[in-house]
């Protein structure tokens, strides 16, 4: 780490991406904070690794490298491998299976970050007592929240098996389609439950909306700042979390681009290389690497959308952005109300596809030209993912670029990071409150290193307070 006085911290790359985080801060002479940083010393190598491998091997392979939304990752790669066999315009089997499959996940994700994840600090307080901020804390003092939390999740998993063969690293896509349809037996068990779904989703969308308007002063100084927001939109600029054109706005909320087809995203984005983490930084080419770094996700999503194509999704919707005055939302708290809005429309897509005669279809796989190159775009629960591959002669794979959501929201982490650090950080030493308010505002983004680590209890984070000289001189773990 740079600073203004020169010192330089190395870190090194001992944890996995989804595995333990470090919070880096560095204190100048005068006791205040110069720097935060937030290390996701990753080092993935899944697009070294799948090199050589064949080209359709990718939507079950590249899936492995999540444990918490490997159904984006088979979905994406899908997409990609669909134009490397000419077969992009899929049968209406196949791409509202696919799509059915999705919805499912985005439900099943964003039901496990807010219930088990998120609602303890919402519950019980940011500086409450750490024995009892956890899901275990929930389950003991609101039980029946709890229980909706973990029937909810499960009705995403009964979705996705049905669609995908099995709960987690399903087989369902496949080059140019799908390798089943949704039996009737299959419809009529998930729309047993549908009902339910759909009230729990209300009243999820309701508890996130009230808890931010009811904090909204104390979140806006919390970890938020303006920014440039990254998603798929619609050809009507609908939110559509399967396929689109890429939609790119300001803080303001005026368009910096807009119906970007995947096939040219790198004409658009580029991706920074910093020394201090194995993490890109990627951002928008139109402002530069300082000025256009962009977030991604949830909050996003429903502030760039024009409108959400489902009727309570869309109430909610309106609602949102009537309190940020129309503009895209800078409370990065606000991540969890917009996750709930898209939960409430990941059950109603799945209401609506549900009772859609397509699904029973036979036509299930199209062909079409060879192509040497796929690139696809999927709005993952976490946020916009990206796939890319190039294949030889003999089906090989040769090149593979992913931009994975958590990478997008790179640098709007440390900016939070950095921001709580600042307001928080009571003279050198690090108390459990500063540590859980750092978590807090890293949590709102659902990275994929929370999902992984938290749901084992407690979230491995590691802080260091570091003076002017570079001497450690204070440092706390949890996990």
């Amino acid at each position: 780490m740079q600073a203004s006085g020169g010192t330089k911290i190395v870190i090194e790359p001992v944890t996995r991406v989804e595995g333990h985080g470090k919070v880096t801060i560095l204190m100048d002479e005068a006791g205040h904070v110069a720097r935060a940083r937030f290390h996701v010393v990753e080092f993935r190598g899944f697009e070294r690794f799948i090199q050589g491998r064949p080209y359709w091997e990718m939507p079950v392979a590249v899936q492995r490298l999540c444990g918490i939304c490997p159904v984006s990752h088979h979905l994406c790669a899908a997409k990609a491998v669909d134009r490397i066999v000419g077969g992009e315009n899929l049968t209406p089997t196949a791409e509202k299976m696919r799509r059915l499959m999705h919805y499912g996940q985005t439900y099943q994700s964003h039901a496990l970050h807010f219930f088990h994840l998120a609602s303890p600090d919402l519950l019980f307080g940011f500086g409450s007592d750490v024995a009892s901020r956890h899901v275990l804390g929930v389950a003991a003092m609101h039980p029946e929240l709890a229980r909706q939390g973990i029937l909810m999740r499960k009705y995403g998993q009964e979705v996705i098996k049905a669609t995908a063969g099995k709960k987690i690293h399903g087989t369902g896509a496949i080059p140019g389609g799908i390798n089943k349809n949704l039996s009737l037996a299959e419809r009529d068990e998930l729309l047993a439950d549908l009902d339910q779904n759909r009230a729990w989703s209300l009243a999820a969308v309701k508890i996130a909306r009230d808890y931010t308007l009811a904090h909204i002063d104390t979140l806006a100084g919390f970890g938020s700042f303006p920014s440039n927001h990254v998603c798929l939109v619609r050809q009507d600029g609908a939110m559509d979390l399967y396929d689109g054109g890429l939609r790119a706005v300001d803080a303001e909320g005026q368009v910096i681009f807009d119906h970007v087809a995947p096939e040219t995203y790198l004409d658009h984005i580029a991706e920074e290389v910093r020394p201090w983490s194995y993490m890109k930084f990627p951002f928008l080419k139109a402002l530069g690497p300082e000025n256009g770094w962009y977030r991604v996700g949830p909050l996003s999503r429903v502030s760039a959308c024009d409108f959400i194509d489902t009727p309570l999704a869309e109430s909610e919707r309106k609602v949102f952005k009537e309190v940020s005055g129309g503009k895209p939302s800078p409370v990065t708290m606000a991540y969890h109300w917009a996750r709930m809005i898209e939960l409430l429309h990941a059950i109603e897509k799945i209401d609506e596809l549900l009772h859609d005669p397509d699904l029973q279809g036979e036509d299930l796989v199209v062909e079409g030209t060879r192509r040497s190159e796929g690139i696809a775009i999927i709005e993952a629960p976490r946020g916009t993912l990206f796939h890319h591959y190039r294949v030889n002669e003999d089906d090989q794979v040769v090149m593979a670029n992913l931009i994975v959501s958590t990478t997008s929201n790179n640098e709007p982490m440390n900016r939070a990071v950095e921001s709580v650090a600042r307001q928080y950080l009571d003279g050198q030493t690090i108390t459990e409150g500063l540590l859980n308010h750092i978590e807090v505002a890293i949590r709102a983004y659902d990275p994929c290193l929370s999902c992984a680590t938290h749901a084992l209890g407690q979230m491995p984070l590691a802080v260091e307070l570091v003076d002017a000289s570079g001497a450690v001189i204070d440092r706390r773990t949890r996990g």
